[in-house]
């Protein structure tokens, strides 16, 4: 019975680890990403293994996630999950601060814990030099091993978000998105990410479909990826 999301991780492998789990495009640059569940899931162990191993994060800690729609994003949080962290929106409160290339001056000069990624296609490092106590996603990410088991899983009363529980997290009501049947996929801009987007991750997730991201969508080309895609829902 899956209760936790290392619980829902196992079951996504277990099931078909070969279908694509994670889609993005941005429109401005013409990247496009795809993510197996095989391929999610050994990006969501190398990132749990670093936030454990490197920045000593465990169970009851909490991540703050300021990403833009990205396909990093549901890696991130996946992660999070995975260690039993709570994804926290207020940046303040957190242990420690994800962030993209557009808001990391902010929040150094706040003198917050970063770990930044470049969100460069393959997860590739900062063209840069970074400033003096901020982490590079892409320098640290690779040593990470393919395969992660939390030393303290969370259980499932354990939070996820603010009022929200690991079991709660996996079992979404049916009305999250009214329009997503299991299986489905969804086609959406929102930042999955962002407090108003985790569930354009979560909702499919755990109904066995899968998303399509879309950073700086252009309208002439969304119904061009509704159909490439084979989208069955949709969430702006």
């Amino acid at each position: 019975m899956v209760r936790t999301f290392p619980d829902l991780i196992a079951s996504l492998l277990r099931r078909d680890a070969g279908r694509p789990l994670v889609t993005f495009y941005d429109d401005a640059t013409g990247e496009r990403v795809e993510l197996s569940v095989t391929t999610w899931a050994n990006w969501v162990a190398k990132t749990s293994s670093l936030l454990s191993e490197e920045f000593d994060l465990e169970r009851g800690d909490a991540l703050h996630l300021d990403l833009p729609t990205h396909w990093l994003s549901p890696v991130f949080a996946g992660a999070a999950w995975n260690l039993g962290l709570v994804l926290t929106p207020e940046p303040g409160d957190a242990d420690l601060i994800v962030c993209g290339p557009d808001t990391l001056d902010a929040h150094h000069q706040a003198g917050r814990r970063i770990l930044a990624s470049a969100l460069r296609p393959l997860g590739v490092r900062f063209a840069e030099t970074l400033p003096e106590g901020v982490s590079d996603f892409g320098v640290e990410v690779w040593g990470q091993p393919d395969a992660f088991t939390p030393y303290d899983p969370p259980a499932p009363d354990d939070l996820a978000l603010p009022g929200v529980t690991q079991q709660e997290l996996v079992t979404p009501a049916a009305t999250e998105i009214a329009d997503l049947e299991d299986g489905g996929r969804l086609l959406t801009t929102v930042s999955p990410a962002s407090p108003s987007g985790f569930t354009s991750f979560t909702v499919p997730l755990v109904r066995g479909g899968s998303a399509v991201w879309v950073r700086n969508a252009d309208p002439e080309l969304w119904e061009s990826h509704a159909v490439t895609e084979r989208v069955t829902a949709r969430l702006v």
